[in-house]
C-alpha cells in the first residue's frame, strides 16, 4: 500500500510483479484473486485472528494505494458498511460502491465531507511503510514517524471502542510506540502474519477498544 509519503516522505504497500525481485507465490495468488498486491493476505490473517471489522462498520485505510486492503475491507463490512481510503498516490483500480478514496494527505486534509465521513469510524488501518534506505536504524525510525502520524489520525477519527491496526518496523522506537498505543486502547497485541516476507522487519500492532 503506498504510504503517505514519497517526496522525501516514505511510501509503503506495493505490488510485486512477475519478474520483480520480490515476486513470490503470494504475488501470483493476489493476481489470481484480483488484488493488486500480496499485502491483502496480511490483512486477511489479521481479520481472521482478531476480527477487527464487522458488517456495517466504517473503516479508514491510511496509505490505501494500490487498493488491496480497500477491496478486502469492503467485503468485510458489506454493502451497508463504508471504507474510506486516502493516499498521496492515485488508486487506479475499480472499486466497489461502498468505497470512497481521496488522493491527498490526511494530515493536511481540508475536505470537510471526507473528514465528516471518517469521524467516529470503527477501524483505522495503516499499512504505511517508509521507502527503505538499507540502514535498519534509519528505516525503523522513519517507520516510527509514520506510525505516530497514524496513531494521531486514529485518535482524531476513531469512535469509542474503535480498533487500530498499524504496521511498524522493529527498532529502538518500537517499545515507545507500543507504550503510546497501550495508553489509548483497552488491548494491544503484537502480530506478524505468516504472509510477511521472512526477511522483513515489519510487525503489526493490533489495538482494540479505544478508550
Amino acid at each position: 500500500m503506498a504510504a503517505k509519503k514519497k517526496s522525501g516522505k516514505p511510501a509503503g504497500r506495493f505490488a510485486g510483479r512477475a519478474g520483480h525481485q520480490w515476486a513470490d507465490h503470494l504475488t501470483q495468488q493476489a493476481k489470481a484473486d484480483n488484488y493488486p498486491a500480496r499485502s491483502v493476505y496480511k490483512l486477511e490473517e489479521i481479520q481472521q485472528k482478531f476480527t477487527i471489522m464487522k458488517k456495517k462498520d466504517t473503516v479508514l485505510d491510511l496509505g490505501c494505494a494500490p487498493g488491496s486492503w480497500l477491496l478486502y475491507a469492503s467485503r468485510q463490512v458489506g454493502p451497508e458498511g463504508r471504507v474510506l481510503g486516502i493516499d498521496i498516490k492515485a488508486v487506479d483500480i475499480g472499486l466497489p460502491a461502498n468505497v470512497t478514496v481521496i488522493q491527498g494527505d490526511i494530515l493536511t486534509m481540508t475536505d470537510d465531507t471526507f473528514l465528516q465521513q471518517a469521524s467516529g469510524c470503527r477501524v483505522v488501518l495503516s499499512d504505511m511503510a517508509p521507502a527503505t534506505t538499507g540502514r535498519k536504524d534509519v528505516d525503523a525510525f522513519r517507520s516510527f514517524e509514520l506510525c505516530k502520524m497514524a496513531l494521531d489520525v486514529a485518535e482524531r477519527c476513531l469512535g469509542v471502542n474503535g480498533h487500530f491496526v498499524c504496521k511498524i518496523f522493529q527498532g529502538n522506537e518500537f517499545a515507545q510506540f507500543e507504550k503510546q498505543v497501550k495508553k489509548r486502547f483497552g488491548s494491544c497485541r503484537i502480530f506478524k502474519p505468516e504472509s510477511c516476507r521472512k526477511q522483513s522487519k515489519e510487525i503489526y500492532i493490533i489495538a482494540k477498544n479505544k478508550r
